[in-house]
């Protein structure tokens, strides 16, 4: 089993090496037989049993198939068991403890004696101590939702865990199967962890229950509605640029002019994607700035629903530092940082919230401006209005999302500092820790190593901008005001010393 790395903006477990090399039938008849050699109860005197196991597979993810352990079949029927739990929904999540091993561990301990109480000399000895240290795993089944991960990662970090490895699974009616490998509890016997688990569970119960967001939180659309609405007939879609989830993105035509079109796959068409759809376009429809990609119309009607927006030529800035490997001098870091900044700026001002600023979601024009997209998960900010929902992408999330507490636009703020440590460094933010990993640390207060060698001006306003108290982040008016100061400077110097060569 591999240990789990979230890629940016769903959680799903990556298909293992060899993907394909085995087929899933023959996988799923190998558990089968494997249940019946070992005279496994269920398997004999159920006589639904095989059809019951077929649906439990199709629920799940090819991916899922291929990380099981054949000569460990009977944790696919405690799969089922505990899914089927889940379904019955008096409990909130369900969870199983047991212990998978004994790790030895050799430690050398080095005594330094100063003194003995009768007055001996002072000696040093080593020795090597053989210790066993217990590793757990829990799998825990829920309903599913967005950071779910996140959520149960920090429960088991609340109780003492150390996570080693994650799998992390969604089936395709809406429950997850969450399996961890942890450890850091010193008792072998699970009785006492079970305990710590279910007041941990007790204390958090409220995040757990119900969906992530409501659809009365956000405006629905009826067919055709609005002077945003567009003529299918006359949008031409082209290539794929980016695949997710709940949909893909394609390059595409519509009347005349190169447009991006987010384009909602059917297959995965529930309640919360229209929720995320209608949010985003009402969201859009609001918004008119150079530096906020601009909306140019949606379509709702069921089985077409797209949202399209004008073609951004340079992509996003994940891609252009990470993947095309580009380290920026200084005044182009400002000029997009500043870019970023009047675009949230002006999101703020009209009371919107973006919710999961990364890299990812800023996308370049054919003139290097910087646009903010992505309105997802963005919501308008009401008035004495309270959010608590864990929305964003681990490695830029804030702390206070992270932790469930009540958070405002301070939380992009934070997002921001990332993004800003990212353009000089040129790095994946934590990119040696797994995005639970990172996570936890977050919540800890660990952040990215900021060089030396960086400006100073820039390295102050980074350590604002993600400092763990929100109310001492500044905001993004004072904080364009700052970089284009900084930028002026920079130039200046720059100017001065070409005169003097």
């Amino acid at each position: 089993m591999e240990l789990l790395v979230e890629e940016v903006g769903e959680s799903s477990s990556p298909l293992p090496r060899g993907f394909g090399a085995i087929s899933p039938r023959g996988i799923k008849n190998d558990i089968y037989n494997r249940l019946l050699e070992s005279e496994n109860e269920e398997a004999l005197s159920n006589p639904e049993f095989r059809r019951q196991l077929d649906a439990h597979f199709d629920r799940l993810p090819p991916s899922y198939l291929f990380d099981l352990n054949v000569d460990k079949a009977e944790d696919v029927v405690l799969h089922l068991k505990l899914l089927a739990k889940a379904m019955d929904g008096s409990k909130c999540p369900v969870f199983h403890c047991r212990l998978i091993q004994l790790e030895d561990l050799s430690l050398d301990v080095k005594r330094l004696v100063d003194e003995f109480e009768d007055g001996g000399n002072l000696t040093e000895a080593s020795s090597t101590r053989q210790m066993q240290i217990p590793v757990h795993e829990i799998i825990f089944s829920t309903a599913d939702k967005p950071k779910l991960l996140s959520q149960l990662s920090a429960l088991l970090s609340d109780v003492g865990l150390n996570i080693r490895e994650a799998h992390v699974f969604s089936t395709l009616d809406g429950y997850s199967l969450d399996v961890f490998v942890v450890d850091g509890w010193e008792v072998e016997e699970t009785e006492e962890l079970d305990r710590a688990l279910e007041e941990a569970i007790a204390r958090s119960e409220r995040s757990f229950v119900g969906p992530s967001h409501s659809v009365s939180e956000v405006p629905t659309f009826q067919e055709g509605d609005g002077a945003w609405e567009i003529d299918r007939r006359l949008l031409k879609i082209g290539e794929k640029i980016a695949s997710g989830y709940c949909g893909d993105l394609y390059r595409g035509i519509y009347m005349g002019e190169d447009v991006a079109v987010k384009l909602l796959k059917s297959e995965h068409l529930n309640e919360s994607s229209k929720v995320e759809f209608n949010q985003e376009i009402s969201i859009l429809r609001e918004v008119n700035h150079r530096n906020v990609v601009r909306f140019i119309g949606a379509c709702t009607k069921p089985a077409h629903l797209c949202i399209v927006t004008e073609y951004m030529c340079g992509g996003n800035l994940y891609d252009f530092l990470h993947e095309q490997n580009n380290v920026l001098e200084l005044p182009l870091v400002l000029k997009f940082a500043i870019d970023t900044s009047k675009g949230m700026d002006y999101l703020h001002q009209k009371n919107i919230i973006h919710r999961d600023l990364k890299s990812a979601n800023l996308l370049l024009d054919g003139n290097n401006v910087v646009k903010v997209a992505d309105f997802g998960v963005a919501r308008f900010k009401n008035k004495g209005g309270i959010m608590t929902a864990e929305t964003g992408t681990y490695r830029w999330m804030a702390p206070e999302v992270i932790n469930h507490q009540s958070y405002d636009h301070k939380a992009d703020v934070y997002s921001f500092g990332i993004v800003l440590w990212e353009l000089v460094t040129s790095k994946i933010p934590y990119e040696n820790s797994t995005p639970v990993q990172a996570a936890l640390g977050v919540r800890k207060g660990v952040r990215p190593d900021i060089p030396q060698d960086i400006h100073p001006g820039v390295r102050s306003l980074i350590q604002r901008c993600w400092d763990g108290s929100p109310s001492r982040r500044p905001c993004f008016s004072d904080i364009t005001s700052y970089l284009e100061e900084v930028l002026a400077q920079v130039q200046s110097e720059r100017a001065a010393k070409a005169m003097r060569k």
